[in-house]
């Protein structure tokens, strides 16, 4: 997300902070650079004309004219206004009743219905709540079976009554709810290729009948600034208290995100990031502007690492690369640990400076990571705690067994006695990082 426009805006950055005097003829030129990049992410065009007389206004202040490093200050006033403009805090759900109701409405093809799984999931294993899904789509063919579908890959009860008044559903899955002990109910509203007043008027229905806590609008972030009008449409009939994002991780250019707070104060509540049952993320307007200026966002990856790394078993495995003792079984075991963190490109991209270092634009082959699994299983345990028992025939009987090359099991043994050393010398203090 964010690719293009975090690329041109880094190039600013590092340019400015190569000046040692900032001036007004500098500044013009560095947010005209900054003004052409919004407009070509589709940020709105009075969003960008508001944001750049803020930030010039401020760039040609005192504080920046006495800093000893006026470029870090300048980049500072852009993030500062990038945030701002994202939202400025993040918003969390606000949840006053027992069991909380949210209600998640749409257009027909936003990506609602798997959206609603997505955040059940997330309210589950990070709040570790009871959600239940109810299936209120009583029109769009298979939109019940898709839901059922969904909360069973989840483990997640689904509660439906066919294609009933959407109304009385609502309410008898309440009671249900409240009767059953159920932290969260999440409403699957019915969706509509356009905004109509048929719609409308059903989802006022609802919400005055369940009176929700959320009211919580799914968009696609590709439609870019057609969103505005459709979050407006909706914003004056329910009133919306948030937008959830989708398909952020797509190729889009991510404009929309920029202009929805400051066009219609709603604000950005989740994000879609992939499109995996768990790729579904708060939205937080600080480190996301951090992330686009390539500040990366340490926060955010120490969160998910907390969240999948069993905790014993990386103090553990730290402990054997300390001492020198770890084995291809450690490193399979921290293997499968670092793969329940999502794909390895979105983690390199959360890393401070990662566009510099060449980061941004890898591509990780999940076949490699599945080469490398099926090259460890199929060593016996001693070879896998004792690689250097490995000679040409035992390579030979393990390329076989894994229906790979022996050029490839040799590759992966250097790799991890190269690791393994590396690790011990940075463990014992011996080698300086670079950077």
């Amino acid at each position: 997300m964010f690719e293009s426009l975090g690329d041109r805006l880094q190039t600013v950055v590092s340019k400015i902070k190569g000046y040692g005097k900032i001036t007004e003829e500098n500044i013009s030129e560095m947010t005209r650079e900054i003004r052409l990049a919004l407009l070509e992410a589709d940020v709105n065009y009075k969003v960008v004309k508001e944001f750049i007389n803020n930030v010039k206004e401020k760039a040609l202040g005192e504080e920046v004219k006495r800093s000893l490093k006026p470029g870090d200050v300048f980049v500072k006033i852009v993030k500062d206004e990038l945030t701002e403009l994202l939202g400025g805090e993040k918003e969390d759900l606000k949840i006053n009743g027992n069991p909380a109701i949210l209600m998640l409405v749409g257009l027909q093809g936003s990506g609602k219905t798997t959206t609603i799984g997505k955040l059940a999931n997330l309210l589950r294993k990070k709040h570790k709540k009871n959600p239940l899904l109810v299936a209120c789509d009583v029109y769009r063919p298979a939109a019940i079976d898709q839901l059922k579908q969904i909360g069973s890959g989840l483990n997640i009860e689904v509660y439906e009554e066919g294609k009933k008044d959407p109304v009385e559903i609502a309410n008898n899955a309440i009671k249900y709810a409240k009767e059953n002990n159920y932290d969260y109910v999440l409403i699957d509203t019915a969706g509509r290729l356009h905004i109509d007043d048929n719609l409308m008027h059903e989802l006022d229905n609802i919400k005055v009948s369940i009176n929700p806590d959320e009211i919580l609008l799914v968009i696609d972030a590709m439609m870019g600034q057609d969103a505005i009008n459709v979050i407006e449409g909706f914003n004056n009939a329910l009133p919306l208290t948030g937008v959830i994002l989708t398909k952020l991780d797509g190729d889009t250019k991510g404009g929309v995100a920029l202009s929805v707070r400051h066009l219609t104060n709603v604000p950005i509540k989740f994000i879609g990031i992939s499109e995996k049952m768990d790729g579904i993320d708060y939205f937080d307007p600080e480190r996301m502007a951090g992330r686009i200026l390539g500040m990366g966002d340490i926060i955010s990856l120490v969160e998910k690492a907390t969240e999948a790394i069993d905790e014993k078993e990386a103090e553990k495995a730290a402990k054997k690369m300390q001492s020198g003792k770890f084995d291809l079984d450690d490193f399979l075991s921290q293997m499968k640990q670092i793969k329940k963190l999502g794909p390895l490109e979105n983690l390199l991209k959360l890393i401070p400076g990662a566009s510099k270092l060449g980061l941004n634009n890898i591509k990780v082959d999940p076949k490699q990571l599945a080469h490398v699994e099926a090259i460890i299983l199929s060593m016996t345990p001693s070879e896998r705690r004792n690689p250097d028992i490995i000679k040409a025939s035992r390579k030979t009987r393990i390329a076989k067994g894994c229906g790979l090359s022996v050029q490839e099991v040799n590759k992966l043994l250097t790799q991890f006695e190269q690791m393994k050393k590396m690790m011990k010398q940075i463990s014992n203090g011996n080698m300086k990082m670079p950077f």
